[in-house]
């Protein structure tokens, strides 16, 4: 039996078990992917100050993270659907690391190779688990396997299985859907469109639809078409999403009524098109403290992309570490006070990022953004 367990091996779920190994505590991380390599894992992260780069501090890791960070990822270009400019930001060789962006897949390398390899169950994610006595849990896994623990810690996901072990909260659609889809190496097989693009953010707005790309450190360009829409907009749109090609050219013929440059971007990407429905769970959730189990990140507090959701799944790991490593071991006390300091946090960046959200979603997302970066002076 492993006193501590964690379900997803995502940033917060590697911080903890990260921190916890700087300690001397063992904690074993069960994961649904096979392997870690099993699929890629997304596009850039801008890891702020305070919240970011401090659990990765905690975590004994800064050194590597900053190794691999990309200032230059904080450059930024907005513009309207019509294809003027509204605002470009170039960031200075030497600006300070306020908010350097990542990919993901470098952070979870840097996390992943900080661990002994047997730290990490792959090919085991959760089924259900079942409380027993004291506190306890009995996980039932993917693989047919069971383990027990003393102590449950769900980072898995938006759609976590250990959630309903503390609330029936569950995520509601956010009225978007985003189709990622990229340019492979741009620098070099498209050096027009990486002029125009830029070394960081390129966003773009019209109503009922925006265009966002950001150039990874490998060189791809991922690109982001989003559309305001019902819940079930993916299965009704007509787009059939298991042949790329054409829904590729169904997605650019969305965007015909905006500047040519915007659909030229479109027709660029190769054959990578992963459609994703925006969800998110309640401002301010919190439960009733239950011994022997709680969660982090996403699992916690899905909230709207706006920058802030991965930070704070880093920070609740590395604090629900840190209270575990105070806490003497007393598992349930350091939990208690980790959700005492959590729950308020969280719901202050699920605040921010739900204002944020609605401003993306306003017919006029571009000038509001455009006010957003650039305040009038009072």
């Amino acid at each position: 039996m492993s006193r501590i367990a964690i379900v997803g091996a995502g940033p917060g779920g590697l911080v903890l078990a990260r921190v916890l190994h700087l300690h001397g505590i063992e904690a074993v991380v069960y994961e649904r992917d096979a392997s870690p390599d099993a699929r890629t894992q997304g596009g850039m992260l801008d890891l702020h100050t305070e919240s970011g780069q401090r659990a990765l501090r905690e975590a004994g890791l800064e050194a590597e993270f900053l190794r691999m960070a990309r200032r230059e990822g904080q450059d930024m270009r907005l513009l309207d659907h019509t294809g003027k400019l509204l605002l470009q930001e170039d960031t200075p060789e030497d600006a300070p690391m306020d908010r350097p962006e990542v990919d993901r897949a470098d952070l979870r390398a840097i996390l992943l190779d900080s661990l002994p390899p047997s730290t990490i169950a792959w090919g085991r994610g959760l089924r259900h688990a079942e409380a027993l006595p004291e506190g306890r849990h009995r996980l039932h896994l993917t693989d047919g396997s069971t383990a027990e623990c003393d102590l449950l810690v769900g980072a898995d996901g938006a759609n976590s299985r250990v959630r309903p072990l503390l609330t029936d909260a569950r995520p509601a659609h956010l009225g978007a859907h985003i189709i990622e889809t990229g340019i492979p190496d741009l620098v070099r097989t498209r050096p027009d469109l990486a002029a125009r693009v830029g070394r960081g953010n390129y966003w773009a707005f019209g109503p009922d639809r925006s265009l966002s790309a950001q150039l990874n450190g490998d060189g791809r360009l991922r690109v982001y078409l989003t559309f305001h829409g019902p819940e079930d907009w993916l299965a009704t749109c007509g787009i059939d999403f298991d042949d790329p090609a054409v829904a590729r050219a169904r997605l650019a013929g969305l965007f015909a009524d905006w500047a040519p440059q915007f659909t030229e971007l479109i027709d660029a990407c190769d054959d990578t098109v992963v459609p994703r429905t925006l969800a998110t769970l309640p401002v301010g959730l919190s439960w009733p403290h239950t011994r022997g189990v709680t969660l982090l990140g996403d699992a916690a507090h899905l909230m709207p992309p706006a920058g802030t959701g991965a930070n704070m799944a880093l920070l609740d790991g590395a604090e629900l570490g840190l209270a575990i490593a105070a806490g003497g071991g007393d598992l349930d006390a350091a939990v208690r006070r980790y959700e005492t300091a959590m729950f308020p946090r969280a719901e202050e960046a699920a605040r921010f990022s739900a204002r944020v959200h609605e401003m993306l979603m306003a017919p006029d997302a571009a000038q509001r953004l455009l006010s957003f970066f650039q305040p009038a002076d009072v």
